[in-house]
């Protein structure tokens, strides 16, 4: 049974079926998943799901693309968002510097807020590093909190052995399995098992053999039969280690 530990089934692109497609979860062998905050909606639409669905969890934060409208009443409306006890982490927050807005030291500003939250919370967290990796690690240590994930992995093997270092979880998504992201591939096969999240990101970053479709969380058992082969061990066996280590990052019993 897959654990998706990051998906996003609140996302518009699933108000056509979005019932039919999570109803079919269980039977594509996902018996959990974790829908992911972006927003103040979207964290609101989580915590929704995550109480109509007994095997959806919720995570609550502001991804860094959405932080420059952020006030400091939207801290505390996160914080007691995240007493829901379907609530399982802070997140997605962190750094992304693909696009040019918002600034970059209005979203280190509130990436720096968020984690502190998640501190005061003792709470993990989930973070979003894109093309932003040196300003992370710098942030992650002033902060000094480290029970996180970093979620759809995309540095260095360099990278990850100092996450792991620190205490991190790292997770890889379905790029993993596209014939033009070797560096992922390495650190896949470099991260310890025991250490390792596998997700999906859906509706995003679809895996072959359906990439350029809507990605959805029974994809994740592409993103792992991709791992186990780097990692020469069995899928049944990455799946369920995967499992335990979702369960145990998150506190789900």
């Amino acid at each position: 049974m897959y654990f998706d530990t990051h998906t996003h089934l609140d996302d518009e692109k699933f108000d056509p079926d979005r019932e039919l497609v999570i109803e079919n979860l269980k039977k594509e062998g996902v018996s959990l998943a974790v829908n992911v905050g972006a927003d103040l909606t979207s964290s609101k639409n989580s915590i929704a799901l995550a109480e109509q669905y007994d095997f959806i969890y919720a995570a609550v934060g502001v991804h860094p693309n959405e932080v420059g409208e952020m006030q400091d009443e939207d801290l505390e409306t996160l914080a007691d968002m995240a007493k829901h006890e379907k609530v399982v982490a802070v997140g997605e927050i962190g750094l992304d510097y693909h696009y040019d807005e918002p600034g970059r030291d209005v979203q280190k500003l509130w990436f720096e807020k968020q984690l502190r939250m998640a501190q005061a919370l003792n709470m993990p967290f989930i973070v979003h590093d894109r093309d932003a990796h040196q300003d992370t690690l710098e942030l992650l240590k002033k902060v000094g909190y480290y029970n996180g994930v970093m979620h759809c992995f995309s540095g260095s093997c360099e990278m990850a052995k100092i996450l792991l270092d620190l205490g991190f979880y790292i997770s890889i998504a379905g790029q993993v399995t596209f014939k033009n992201a070797p560096k992922v591939k390495e650190v896949a096969k470099m991260v310890p098992a025991d250490r390792l999240f596998i997700e999906t990101d859906s509706p995003y970053l679809t895996p072959e053999p359906h990439r350029g479709e809507r990605n959805n969380s029974a994809n994740v058992k592409f993103t792992c039969a991709k791992i186990a082969e780097l990692k020469e061990i069995s899928a049944e066996k990455l799946a369920k280690v995967t499992l335990e280590n979702g369960k145990k990052f998150y506190g789900i019993r």
